[in-house]
Parts: structure tokens; sequence; C-alpha cells
């Protein structure tokens, strides 16, 4: 099993918060890396207020009313997009990728998830292979 050990020195360096004479690291088998490489980014969803449920079941499916939705398919594809009011999205087959504008990093869903954009949420969207979806424009307040 992996250890991380914190050094003494990055550990007595948060307990005196005045002290910035200090050298971070953190070894990890047997290596040393700056505390820098170990930042941690928030998810995309979370950042941009994406709401996502894995492998929703059919009660939750049922409990919307997907069956009634408008359908949408395509084939591999890029598309930019912006979304002027709230969508619901249930994937039925395939995976997007979805790059938030200005972003280097992308959120991945695939058939199974339920998946909510907000209103004004501005991405490029990658298709690879064929993808269809069930969609439901909601106003403020619907659940």
């Amino acid at each position: 099993m992996a250890s991380t050990i914190v050094s003494p020195m990055l550990t007595s360096s948060f307990a005196n918060k005045s002290s910035r004479q200090y050298k971070s690291c953190v070894a990890v088998h047997g290596k040393h890396l700056s505390i820098r490489a170990l930042h941690i980014e928030k998810p995309l969803e979370e950042l941009y207020n994406v709401k996502v449920e894995r492998k929703v079941s059919k009660e939750r499916l049922s409990e919307l009313g997907v069956s009634r939705w408008s359908v949408w398919k395509t084939g591999k594809c890029k598309l930019p997009w912006d979304w002027q009011v709230d969508q619901l999205v249930y994937i039925e087959e395939g995976e997007v990728r979805v790059v938030p504008e200005g972003s280097e990093r992308y959120m991945s869903f695939v058939a199974g998830d339920l998946v909510r954009y907000p209103k004004w949420f501005e991405a490029d969207l990658f298709f690879n292979d064929f993808y269809q979806e069930r969609y439901s424009f909601r106003a403020y307040g619907d659940d």
C-alpha cells in the first residue's frame, strides 16, 4: 500500500503561521514534491453549477416523466452551445464531453446520467460516436 509522509518541516510551518521562511515538501515513495503540486481543483460541476445524478433509477425517470421529453440525437461532432434556460437532460445512449468556455478541463457524462445545465452556461460539446438524449427545459424553481 502506498504511503504518504508529511515532512516535519511542513507540519511545523503550518503550526507556526507567522513563519514565512520554510520549505514545504511531501515525501511520496521517497520523492519530494512541492506542496503546490498537491493543489486540488474543485470539480467543474461544482464550479459551473452543473448537477448530475449517475445511474438514475427507473422510478426516478418515471417520477420526472422522462419518457415524454423530446429526443435529440447526433453522431460524432463538436457543438458549441449556450443555455438560455435551465435544461434537464437524460442521456440514453453514448457519451458527451463538456468543455466550459475558457476551461482546459472537461466534464464527462454517459448513458444513464441525468444532467441539469444551468441558464447562461456556455460550453463546447464533444460527441465521439452516436449519442441520444431526452431533454426538458426548466423554469426557475422546477425540480
